[in-house]
């Protein structure tokens, strides 16, 4: 097995880029990151191209499949390779596979319009993911599913829902075509409280931005905004916990 000890290895800088959208893209790969993670990403299934690990995971039984994909690197450029602050020490270089909405339009959605903080898109598809919705949909303006921020927080949840990037109102008006509600997430004179509107296996939810909540044009489009009536005194709830309010009880 190799190994390698200097962060100015060209494997190793080549691995330090796929944490970059413009290189993942090129690449057609990115950096999977932590022990959890990687284990995770095995267990669906997915075929690393390289992993990278430090002595104390080589003897891991997850990795015995993956003996010829696997360079041992010292402590220090796990340091070198590490988004977080104490990493672990094992890396995963894992295709970058977009999955795309199965036809006929069917089930349940969960559809992220101009979702920014990369925690927030990541505890969404965890929230999606723990509630049984099977798609996620990421529309124009939101965190990269790739980002390494957001995939730590999605703590490999994107390896069982399927995640999609296309743009919102398009999917919006086929999912209406389908047959299917498109509920909205936002207050206002036409929105109802979410209770009243009962579980079913067929429905879309947007949630929108956190700061300006969802486009005017998404708001226009959907047949029901639903909204949580809050009996504190908080004005509003993070877009993660609504949404996870809202998707337990469609979901129920």
């Amino acid at each position: 097995m190799e190994y390698i000890s200097s962060a100015k290895n060209d494997h190793i800088k080549a691995a330090k880029k796929l944490t970059v959208k413009k290189y993942q893209k090129q690449a057609g790969a990115y950096l999977l990151e932590g022990w959890h993670l990687v284990q995770e990403a095995i267990n669906a299934g997915q075929q690393p191209r390289r992993i990278y690990a430090t002595e104390k995971f080589l003897n891991e039984r997850e990795l015995k499949p993956f003996y010829d994909q696997t360079t041992e690197i010292s402590p220090d450029v796990a340091k070198h390779l590490a988004e977080t602050e104490t990493p672990q020490g094992i890396f995963a270089v894992l295709p970058l596979e977009e999955d795309k909405l199965s036809e006929p339009l069917s089930g349940q959605y969960l559809l992220l319009d101009a979702i920014q903080d990369p925690g927030n898109v990541g505890t969404l598809v965890r929230t999606a993911d723990a509630a049984g919705v099977k798609t996620v949909v990421f529309g124009g303006g939101t965190a990269d599913p790739f980002n390494p921020k957001v995939l730590r927080a999605m703590q490999g949840s994107q390896f069982h829902v399927k995640i999609v990037s296309t743009p919102l109102p398009r999917l919006v008006e086929n999912l209406k075509k389908a047959g299917i509600p498109v509920y909205g997430s936002e207050l206002n004179d036409a929105a109802k409280p979410y209770r009243e509107v009962a579980p079913s296996d067929q429905f879309a939810l947007i949630v929108g931005n956190e700061g300006n909540g969802m486009s005017q044009d998404l708001l226009a489009a959907t047949d029901q905004n639903l909204y949580i009536p809050i009996k504190g005194r908080a004005e509003s709830l993070n877009v993660a916990i609504a949404a996870a309010v809202i998707l337990f009880h469609l979901t129920a």
